[in-house]
This record gives structure tokens, C-alpha cells and sequence, in this order.
């Protein structure tokens, strides 16, 4: 809501002067509002940063999001293997972590122990690849252990820090993975972008409603800020793993368990060897009210695909590693390529000529 040109907060008093005038905080209509300390204090008109921020991102042609209202959905796995395979496919991509607090990126892209460096044109982002460079405030802490105690403004600081100073060069893709919820660090990253153009959000969730309901919230959050949401990804949608992968037990009635694996693959090998090829599939989360894609159509928003429960996946995440690369996650890959080529024709964009020269 704003008052003339100026933004009014949502719980501020009647007759609101507005927080970027010179009588915020001031006037009578202030008095006993919540936020007068903070308008008072808060420097008035446009941001100088904003400048540099637009020409920062002025060499990035697409800015996507990845959000999820939920934690622990699979929000970073989805940012990390997006960013891998854009790269694989010949894109200049960029992945940017603003979660401050729970910094996953670096690990997931094979990155820990890695310091960031500066130069004449700024800090320079971490390579995995010459194609695929990484900021993170991961890399800035003395300890991997170490926690990171910020309130929000020195958070917005760090936001707006890495994208006026981070020097990507020339990118297809800039990826930015963001911290579950819909709080500060959402409306900074959201803030900064909007004014260089944005693609908009991917969110993520997973099948169940005790997930779906923070989700909601997220797909609300960026209605209100006017951020599109490119599609919903369905993380963790059933455990899927070929059956010669499996675990056997044999559990007794006081909870003894005996690895019956061996003599279960062999009784296989000799009898049905045609299972070994079959894929076994479990829900893991109740899905009975319909999972993402009765969300998506419930809320009017694009439904990207599901991505099953793969361990193979979360083996490739902990190791740092593409999950497209050795062929190992056979269900979870093709899902995930599946998704990609969706987003792609979603945002018109096409691969680059050289892989289809060498396709």
C-alpha cells in the first residue's frame, strides 16, 4: 500500500506519511505507530546501491528465484542441480546463495574449504566450472561450524553486498537459492532485482499438506510483490529406487533385524532376474489431498513436475556432484531434465547453437 509515492507499511497508523518522507517518523500521525523509530532513522529517497546493482545485473539475461515457505523441501538439492545442468548444457550460469543462515550451496556444489577473492572489478564468484560460478556466504566464514548471528539488516547488507559487488561477467542464468519463508531476505533480494528485470520464482515443496501449507503462503508472497512464479516443483514426491538397490530385512517380534539383502538378490538372480530391473516405488508423504499439483491449479500457477525421493540424488548432493553426469540417479535425473526443459520453453530460451551443433 503506499501513500502518494511513498510506501506505507501494512501495520502502519491512519494518515501514514509514508516511509520515504521527510516527515516519517515525525508527524503526529506517527505517534505509537510500531515502526516510527525505524522511519525516523531510516535514510529517505531512493537507494544510491540501486544504481549499481542495475548495472551489475545488466550483463545477466535471466534471474530466477528458487523459494520454498517450508524448510528441509529440497530447495537448495533443485538450485544446485538447475544450475548444473544449465551449465551442462553449454549456458553461462551463475548461482547465487542468500540463505545467511544455513549456507548448503557449497557443499552441494563441491565447493567447501573455498575462499572468495577480489579483483579491480570486484569479488570474483567461485568457479566449479569455467561456465558455472558460485557466491555464498559460506565462503566467507572463518569455521564451516561457524553460525552466523545477524539480524535483518545486516542480512539485506550482505544481499545487497554480493549483488553490487559481485563481478559475474556475462551471464545466461543468474540462479539465486533463498531461505525458506517469505521475510527479509526475500523482500531485499525481490527489491533489488525488480528494478533490473527478473524471470521470477521457482518454488518448491513437498507432497504433504503440512508442507503445502507454508507453500501457499510463498506462492501469496510473491502475488503481493509481483514476482511471477515460473512453476511448482514437487521435491521427494515417492521413495524410487531400482529393487537391486534395496535393503532386505528379516525384523522379529522383539525388533531384531537380520540383512537378508544377499540371499534375497540371489533367490532373484536365479529364479526372476527379470525384478532386478524393476524400480521400486513407496509414498513417503501423504498425498491424499493431491500434493503440488492440486495446489497449483487450486492457486493458478504453473505445475513444473515431480521429482522423486532418490537416494542416489541425495548421495550426488552430499558429494558435491551433478546428478547427470554417471547416470547412477536413473529416476531422479530425468525428472529433474524433464522440469528443466519445461522452465526453458516456459522463458522462450533456447540452448546455445553449440550444443545443437554438437547434439
Amino acid at each position: 500500500m503506499e501513500n502518494g509515492d511513498y510506501e506505507v507499511p501494512e501495520n502502519a497508523n491512519e494518515h501514514c506519511p509514508g516511509t520515504q518522507s521527510e516527515s516519517a517518523g515525525k508527524s503526529d500521525a506517527c505517534a505509537g505507530c510500531p515502526n516510527q523509530e525505524a522511519c525516523a532513522t531510516a535514510p529517505k529517497g531512493p537507494d544510491p546501491d540501486l544504481v549499481t546493482i542495475i548495472e551489475r545485473m545488466a550483463t545477466v539475461k535471466h534471474k530466477i528465484l528458487v523459494l520454498s515457505g517450508k524448510g528441509g523441501v529440497g530447495k537448495s538439492t533443485v538450485s544446485a542441480q538447475l544450475s548444473f545442468s544449465l551449465a551442462a548444457m553449454g549456458f553461462q550460469v551463475g548461482l547465487l546463495d542468500i540463505d545467511i543462515c544455513g549456507p548448503s550451496i557449497p557443499k552441494m556444489l563441491g565447493l567447501e574449504g573455498q575462499e572468495i577473492h577480489q579483483s579491480n572489478l570486484g569479488w570474483s564468484p567461485v568457479y566449479v566450472e569455467s561456465n558455472l560460478g558460485v557466491m555464498s556466504i559460506g565462503f566467507m566464514l572463518p569455521h564451516p561450524d561457524e553460525a552466523v548471528i545477524w539480524r535483518g539488516p545486516r542480512k539485506n547488507g550482505i544481499i545487497k553486498q554480493f549483488l553490487k559487488d559481485v563481478y559475474w561477467g556475462d551471464l545466461d542464468f543468474l540462479v539465486v537459492d533463498a531461505p525458506p519463508g517469505t521475510s527479509d531476505e526475500h523482500i531485499s533480494i525481490v527489491q533489488f532485482l525488480q528494478a533490473t528485470g527478473i524471470d521470477g520464482a521457482i518454488i518448491v515443496t513437498t507432497p504433504q499438506q503440512v508442507s503445502l501449507i507454508d507453500v501457499r503462503k510463498e506462492v501469496s508472497f510473491c502475488k503481493k510483490v509481483g514476482l511471477p512464479v515460473l512453476g511448482v516443483v514437487e521435491n521427494m514426491s515417492g521413495l524410487c529406487q531400482p529393487l537391486s538397490g534395496l535393503k532386505f530385512l528379516n525384523v522379529t517380534e522383539t525388533g531384531e533385524q537380520k540383512d537378508m539383502t544377499e540371499w534375497v538378490l540371489q533367490y532373484m538372480r536365479e529364479n526372476v532376474p527379470e525384478m532386478l530391473k524393476l524400480v521400486a516405488f513407496s509414498e513417503v508423504f501423504d498425498t491424499s489431498a493431491g500434493g503440488g499439483a492440486k495446489m497449483c491449479m487450486d492457486m493458478g500457477v504453473p505445475f513444473l513436475g515431480k521429482v522423486p525421493l532418490d537416494p542416489q540424488l541425495c548421495k550426488a548432493a552430499e558429494e558435491g556432484r551433478s546428478c547427470f553426469d554417471d547416470g547412477k540417479c536413473s529416476v531422479s535425473a530425468p525428472a529433474l531434465k524433464t522440469i528443466i526443459e519445461k522452465l526453458l520453453s516456459e522463458l522462450k530460451v533456447s540452448r546455445p547453437e553449440i550444443m545443437e551443433d554438437g547434439a
